[in-house]
């Protein structure tokens, strides 16, 4: 005799906000009668933090020093001990998603869901089919995500800059080789219409080559995310791509204006966060590949928002 348990969600896009109720079927799908001790649905969400090797040690970063930080832990009975018939049964059920009351300093609340690299914040429901001591338990799990509420859209802060060589040994004044490196003499303007994004819309901006003796391999646009760790035995900051654009290819013309579009992705970026145990932050790059691959970049730190 087989049983499968799975869980169905009632919404599509399983994207719920706090305070609203998760609710859905669970479906027990079975060739036969099962005699069960108890059916049990718990929602989990927490934050798994890893700290990087480069900055700690891989020691340190292996070890188990950062405990993941736990967000929501509510569980409901959704059948006594019992039995269920052979075929499809559908058990539904409803589940407030709020914060926990009684926490530890610190507690940062209900976060949105998010993938990265050292950081990530996931939301889980699992269900579980106690049964005798002759049969092992079933159990099923599905994830859902949690979004902020969208607030009032912020206003607005477009940011120019002009890219030359004098810019650039600026930038790194502060590296040894830099200065040994012979530039060519180029011009570039850049323009990000705001960096305060709103993360349901398009970064925009334009780029803009007005001089350059040497030829351009590609010009392109870098979202990047900063996640920040801590804990007693380390501190972690690390920088990595999230994805990257190909505006230009080839030596572009000089003097036009190249647009500049970036959709940003679901579930690899969140609005920016702070709390006490890890930072999640992130930059937009603007690079210009010369064809002896030398490479020229302006860097842009945004702050994502769900915003209207």
């Amino acid at each position: 005799m087989s049983t499968n348990l799975t869980i169905n969600l009632k919404r599509a896009s399983k994207v719920y906000y706090e305070g609203e109720s998760i609710a859905g079927v669970v479906v027990v799908d079975s060739s036969g009668d099962v005699r069960h001790e108890g059916l049990a649905l718990l929602a989990e969400g927490s934050v798994g933090l890893q700290l990087s090797t480069k900055s700690v040690g891989i020691f340190e970063a292996f070890s188990n020093s950062i405990k993941p930080i736990n967000l929501i832990n509510t569980s409901i009975e959704l059948a006594p001990p019992g039995k269920i018939p052979v075929g499809v049964t559908e058990i539904p059920f409803e589940m407030p998603l709020r914060a926990r009351q009684a926490v530890s300093p610190g507690y940062p609340g209900l976060l949105e869901t998010y993938h990265g690299v050292f950081v990530n914040i996931m939301y889980t429901l699992k269900c579980s089919m106690k049964r005798s001591f002759l049969n092992k338990p079933l159990f099923a799990s599905c994830q859902f995500f949690v979004q902020y509420r969208p607030q009032e859209a912020a206003p607005q802060k477009p940011v120019r800059c002009e890219i030359t060589p004098a810019t650039v040994r600026a930038a790194g004044a502060g590296s040894a080789g830099s200065a040994r490196v012979a530039l060519p003499q180029f011009q570039i303007y850049a323009e990000i219409d705001s960096t305060v994004c709103a993360l349901d819309k398009p970064l925009t901006g334009k780029i803009r080559v007005d001089e350059c003796e040497a030829a351009i391999k590609s010009v392109e646009l870098q979202l990047v995310r900063v996640e920040t760790c801590g804990c007693a035995e380390g501190y972690s900051r690390d920088a990595t791509e999230i994805q990257n654009i190909q505006v230009g290819a080839g030596d572009v013309k000089r003097a036009r204006d190249i647009p500049l579009h970036m959709v940003l992705p679901r579930l690899f970026t969140c609005p920016t966060t702070t709390t006490h145990n890890f930072k999640i932050e992130f930059e937009l790059n603007i690079a210009v590949i010369f064809e002896d691959d030398y490479l020229v970049t302006e860097n842009f730190p945004i702050l994502l928002l769900r915003s209207r």
